[in-house]
């Protein structure tokens, strides 16, 4: 009975050393996180773009006439301030010419526009500054009075059209411009070219 019992002791000892030998280690999970931020920086951006030309038939009598036309000036920006639009002539002449004549520019300004002097021509933007709150297409009128400013020469104090505070699509100026001649005036197709600047505020 002796020897029976010391063996039964042995083998749950080398039972118990097995159990031990192949029980799993049981390791804590370990972690860690770090957060990244993305910028998306854009820029803005601007367009002006216009439905030049514009044409002015005149036909002048025994008193002075008028004519008008209008542009149309688009202008598009994503700048959430806005934009301004701003007129000057393209280059340092500021008269409509052909040959050795000219049409000179108007003397009026926008803050005090005035209706055109014989042979003169000029710009405006109905309800903008000082200038009337409506034009329309003439042809030859002798009567016309509406008020017009004259362009500035390039590099000089451009004429604001337009302010805006918010982003913009496809947003539209009408700009006139007008002519007035008296039969003094040489026939020819007397040309000038102006400078539409939009700039993002």
């Amino acid at each position: 009975m002796k020897v029976t019992k010391q063996t039964t002791l042995r083998a749950s000892g080398i039972v118990f050393a097995l159990a031990v030998a192949v029980s799993p280690v049981m390791a804590a999970a370990a972690s860690d996180s770090e957060n990244t931020v993305i910028n998306a920086n854009i820029g803005s951006t601007i367009t002006v773009a216009t439905a030049s030309p514009v044409t002015l038939n005149l036909t002048p009598t025994a008193s002075a006439v008028t004519s008008t036309a209008s542009d149309t000036v688009t202008v598009n920006t994503n700048n959430t301030a806005g934009y301004t639009l701003t007129l000057t002539d393209s280059d340092a002449v500021t008269t409509l010419t052909t040959g050795a004549d000219d049409i000179a520019a108007h003397t009026g300004t926008p803050a005090a526009p005035t209706a055109l002097a014989d042979n003169t021509w000029g710009f405006a933007v109905a309800n903008q500054a000082g200038f009337d709150a409506t034009y329309s297409t003439q042809n030859s009128n002798d009567s016309y009075s509406g008020t017009f400013a004259g362009v500035v020469a390039s590099g000089g104090s451009a004429a604001t059209l337009k302010t805006t505070a918010a982003t913009a699509t496809n947003d539209t100026t009408t700009v006139w411009y007008g002519a007035k001649v008296n039969n003094s005036q040489p026939t020819g197709a007397y040309t000038g070219t102006v400078t539409y600047t939009a700039t993002t505020n």
